[in-house]
């Protein structure tokens, strides 16, 4: 080949970005976390993106939750060999790796490619740090209503509440003959957040865009608008005021027979229905009414965020990764084979079928997440939220019980106090 045209050649491919040596066979290294998804689901997936992208040979590891955090933190700093191109994170994990140093920026994929604009919120801001998306919202899981139909019959309701005053009125009624109207522990903290997220207030802000300086806000009119909603609401039932919802486990109460509702995720209906098979059949779901009927309550989004090592030599191979993970094909068959919300709201036909994944997926258009400080974790290790509500439950003065824990949020958020 004569030597112009071969220069010619080489800087057409460059202008494409196809270098010399990118359609050369490679493998992506993909960590998946233990019970995100089935095998079968691992082998459909594999089978198909090796099928599409010929040069490219995917390596898929199951991880343990125990230990994660330690381990991708030592991934991010490693090159070559077995390290990964591809991590599933919890989705409020991500600031933390990011502040931490490591991850690449996926911001420019995400806007061109993943169709970021309608990804559920509780999943893509927590992968958002410093203006960045870093982490790429892949499921998501919700609390919702599950009921005890003939309990709600009993009681005459004949269709589940729409708003939360109607939410009270109908648990009122249920609560009457020996029967709780709810179970709801006292320290419940990830459902007293939906309903501060619903009175416009949160759990703590970021004083300025990007400064990093974050306070405590429990104290907020609106937080406290929406702990006193969780008291009336908790009154209605005899879970412990001292305890949160696994202690005892809601789902063994709720198979006693006499609790009419638990706010949990669909899931615990197994638990419930193994312990006690008479209820298989009469268990039903609802999302957590909101203010408004039409609109469903803010919860709490967990789930996973897909995320890419900086130092991975193949970033162009994970992206196509996550491209496809991430994409409505196998977003639709993930949600179907695992029961899990979709990362996009339109998705959610896809699990329409299932009532307590439909529910699920109503509420989910309405998630939020934690705070996204890099030292959320701090926050929930001691987790003075927990201690606030059972302080305001057995008496306490809201606002100055607020006042306190907000202070001890803002300490344990203090970057600059480490």
């Amino acid at each position: 080949m004569p030597l112009a045209l071969a220069l010619s050649s080489t800087l057409m491919l460059a202008g494409c970005g196809l270098l010399p040596g990118e359609d050369e066979h490679r493998t992506v290294t993909v960590w998946m976390m233990q019970g995100s998804a089935s095998p079968e689901f691992v082998e459909r997936f594999t089978e198909d993106f090796e099928k599409e992208h010929e040069a490219i040979d995917l390596d898929i590891r199951v991880q343990e939750w125990t230990g994660i955090g330690t381990k991708v933190k030592k991934a991010l700093k490693d090159t070559g060999g077995d390290a990964p191109d591809v991590i599933e994170v919890g989705n409020t994990q991500v600031a933390q790796y990011v502040d931490e140093g490591g991850l690449y920026n996926l911001t420019l994929e995400s806007a061109r490619d993943l169709g970021m604009d309608d990804w559920l919120p509780g999943l893509a801001e927590p992968g958002r740090y410093n203006g960045g998306q870093y982490g790429i919202p892949w499921y998501a899981a919700n609390r919702v209503v599950i009921y005890n139909k003939d309990l709600f019959a009993e009681a005459g309701i004949t269709r589940p509440p729409r708003t939360r005053e109607e939410w009270i009125a109908d648990t009122r009624k249920l609560n009457t003959r020996g029967n709780q109207g709810i179970y709801l522990a006292g320290q419940d903290w990830y459902t007293l957040a939906g309903f501060i997220w619903d009175e416009g207030g949160d759990l703590a802000k970021e004083t300025k865009e990007s400064s990093g300086d974050w306070r405590g806000t429990l104290h907020s009119a609106a937080a406290l608008r929406g702990m006193a909603f969780y008291q009336r609401l908790q009154a209605l039932g005899r879970g412990p005021r001292d305890a949160d919802e696994e202690h005892p486990a809601q789902a063994g109460v709720f198979a006693g027979g006499d609790v009419a509702q638990i706010v949990a995720v669909p899931g615990a209906a197994r638990a419930i229905e193994e312990k006690n098979p008479e209820l298989k059949g009469k268990l039903g779901y609802f999302p957590i009414p909101g203010k408004r009927a039409g609109k469903p309550g803010a919860v709490f989004t967990g789930g996973s965020d897909l995320i890419v090592p900086e130092r991975s030599d193949d970033h162009r191979g994970a992206v196509e990764v996550i491209e496809a993970l991430a994409g409505k094909k196998w977003q639709t068959d993930l949600a179907r084979t695992m029961n899990y919300v979709p990362n996009k709201a339109k998705l959610a036909p896809a699990v329409a079928g299932e009532a307590g994944v439909a529910a699920m997926a109503a509420g989910a258009a309405n998630g939020r997440a934690t705070p996204n400080s890099p030292r959320w974790a701090s926050v929930e290790a001691d987790n003075p939220i927990k201690d606030y509500m059972t302080e305001v439950l057995t008496g306490g003065d809201p606002a100055t019980r607020a006042r306190e824990a907000s202070r001890k949020i803002t300490r344990a958020l203090d970057i600059e106090g480490l």
